[in-house]
């Protein structure tokens, strides 16, 4: 294994590891008041993490990526690792100007390439300037990760009109427009990876406008894979699990957040990183025959 020495950037990742506690750092959520409690207690287990130092590698060397948004949680963790990977990327952000600046920070304190770029992909002239703007600033686009999305829980009997309007117009507007600008702007043998969730294979009532918009991706991801194919272009969705990122604590108290991690295999809820890493292969010319597929993401659940 090649080691991280001086002469090479080097990003910091979290990333799960054993129970044995070595070179760890306990994974943790906070309880209110201050106290801490440990992923996978239901169980009298603990679940361990490490910070592993990634080179920047050049799997991805001379590609361009636009990440939407990427200015938090999994989004971010994407970009930060097709940086690592060595691709320029195109931070997209809708409002958080601030973290988009911090994520382009971090992938340049490590040797790579990124600027942040405000759209609202709900939005068909945005989504258009964003990839004018991506283009404009990098001269091509090889990737592209459709990963914006909004969520709310609540039973389909008292959704509003609104409510439903917007949830389409982020999740699948969105993404099905951004597709559309990839079908004729991404370079032939491109790659375009759509977020989708592992709700859509789980009985689960109040996510049916969310899973709504995901099964929406799901549908266009693979009848857009006969359509770009004769361009090379690959296209799959990424379905994540319950996943540790802000939005999806939102809300949630601490023993909620023990009994989502529960519904894996192994315990606990997912990583950003542990996402990103499969967003990446897929990026990667070592998956030019996957096409059309839904990847879940979700350490056992569905």
């Amino acid at each position: 294994m090649e080691r991280a020495d001086e002469r090479r950037p080097v990003l910091f990742l979290e990333t799960p590891c054993g129970a044995d506690g070595s070179n760890a750092a306990v994974v943790r959520h906070g309880r209110p008041g201050g106290t801490q409690i440990r992923l996978g207690e239901l169980h009298g287990s603990r679940q361990w993490g490490k910070v592993s130092p990634i080179t920047m590698n050049d799997t991805l060397k001379g590609k361009v990526a636009l990440v939407t948004g990427a200015s938090r949680g999994i989004g971010r963790a994407i970009a930060k690792r097709l940086a690592i990977d060595g691709a320029a990327v195109a931070v997209n952000y809708s409002t958080n100007a601030g973290e988009a600046k911090k994520a382009v920070a971090e992938i340049e304190s490590a040797g790579g390439k990124a600027f942040a770029f405000q759209a609202n992909v709900g939005s068909v002239p945005e989504i258009v300037r964003l990839f004018d703007e991506t283009l404009r600033h990098f001269g091509r686009l090889d990737i592209l990760v459709n990963n914006a999305g909004v969520i709310f829980t609540k039973p389909v009997s008292a959704t509003t009109e609104a409510e439903f309007d917007r949830i389409f117009a982020i999740n699948v507007k969105g993404t099905f427009f951004a597709c559309q600008q990839a079908a004729t702007r991404l370079n032939e043998g491109g790659r375009i990876i759509n977020l989708s969730s592992s709700t859509t294979a789980r009985l689960m009532p109040t996510y049916g406008a969310y899973v709504a918009t995901k099964g929406a991706v799901e549908q266009l991801t693979r009848s857009l894979a006969k359509e770009l194919g004769p361009r090379g272009i690959t296209i799959n969705a990424v379905s994540p699990g319950p996943t540790e990122t802000d939005l999806f604590k939102e809300g949630k108290t601490p023993e909620q957040l023990l009994q989502f991690g529960q519904m894996s295999a192994f315990g606990r809820l997912g990583q950003p990183n542990e996402i990103a890493e499969v967003v990446a292969f897929l990026a990667s010319d070592a998956a030019r025959w996957i096409s059309g597929q839904n990847i879940r993401v979700n350490g056992g659940l569905a």
